[in-house]
């Protein structure tokens, strides 16, 4: 682990993480994230981004494009961000887009999904499957996309695969998830064991977060919780998550079901690493090697072999 995740880590649980403990109500983080994001997230020179319309019949959804510098592939990524479901946006995960763009390139499209408590579940859902949806009304091939999220979105990435594979609909060439969370019953042995080691994350609103979003929704339904989804038929599956982390076993459990059911998967399990650390590629260098590692797995993947 470098000395810059050390700062980083030391940083984090001193000040994000209780101010996320401290916040009465989750809602006043948004504007403050997304201040943070223009602040330290810093996307490559020369990318464009510009917000457009996705249309699926008489479902919209407002996403923001990012548009690499070096525009090389007609492949597209999916990108689901993160936020427990009530907070994030496209624009607090763009810079992380447009470095993961600027690897691949090719352009990444971030969907601004409905967020709890106002729109809760299945509000988010349907966003995510309008989006991919009305990705196919433009012509553009499932083997051309990449499904990808982190946290929350994690789970919603995941999500729509499970769905795709449901409706026996055209697949995704992958799916990827920084540190996504599969399981809102949290069940998983590291959701207790790693509470105080964990960076970001507060273990203890949790279940208040759980039911801004879900309302009267079953934690443990296939359509809210990736874990107890079926995958068969599914395309393959990369994630990575930190061993500190509260959502360690999500990852852990997740890779063991999809293989389990024949799905080809990768987890890259890194140290003491914190919550979605690619977010932080400016600065971590751990953060730019898994960009680096999840663009080479997606360069690898059928219909994109050769792109670049």
């Amino acid at each position: 682990m470098s000395l810059r995740a050390r700062f980083l880590n030391t940083y984090l649980r001193a000040v994000e993480k209780p101010r996320l403990k401290r916040t009465a109500d989750p809602r006043d983080l948004r504007p403050a994230l997304e201040r943070q994001a223009r602040l330290f997230f810093h996307a490559p020179r020369g990318t464009q981004m510009q917000w457009r319309v996705l249309e699926a019949g008489q479902r919209r959804v407002d996403a923001l494009e990012i548009v690499p510098h070096r525009l090389r592939s007609d492949g597209v990524v999916l990108y689901i961000h993160g936020g427990a479901f009530v907070f994030g946006s496209p624009r607090t995960h763009a810079a992380m887009a447009a470095a993961l763009a600027a690897r691949l390139g090719a352009r990444v499209i971030l969907p601004r999904y409905r967020l709890a408590p106002e729109a809760p579940f299945p509000a988010a859902p349907i966003d995510v499957r309008a989006a991919w949806d009305a990705l196919g009304a433009q012509g553009i091939a499932a083997e051309k996309i990449i499904v990808g999220g982190d946290s929350a979105g994690g789970a919603l990435a995941l999500g729509l695969l499970s769905a795709l594979c449901a409706d026996d609909a055209a697949r995704p060439a992958g799916t990827f998830g920084f540190s996504p969370l599969t399981d809102l019953t949290y069940s998983g042995d590291s959701f207790l064991a790693n509470a105080e080691r964990e960076a970001v994350l507060a273990a203890d609103r949790a279940e208040e977060l759980r039911e801004m979003y879900l309302t009267d929704a079953a934690a443990d339904r296939a359509e809210v919780s990736p874990l107890f989804a079926d995958f068969a038929g599914a395309t393959p599956v990369w994630l990575t998550v930190g061993d500190t982390e509260i959502l360690c076993d999500d990852s852990r459990r997740m890779a063991k079901r999809l293989r389990a059911q024949g799905v080809e998967t990768t987890l890259e399990e890194r140290q003491d690493l914190p919550h979605v650390w690619p977010i932080f590629h400016n600065v971590l260098p751990e953060g730019r090697e898994s960009l680096d590692q999840v663009a080479g797995w997606i360069m690898q993947r059928p219909g994109w072999q050769g792109e670049n």
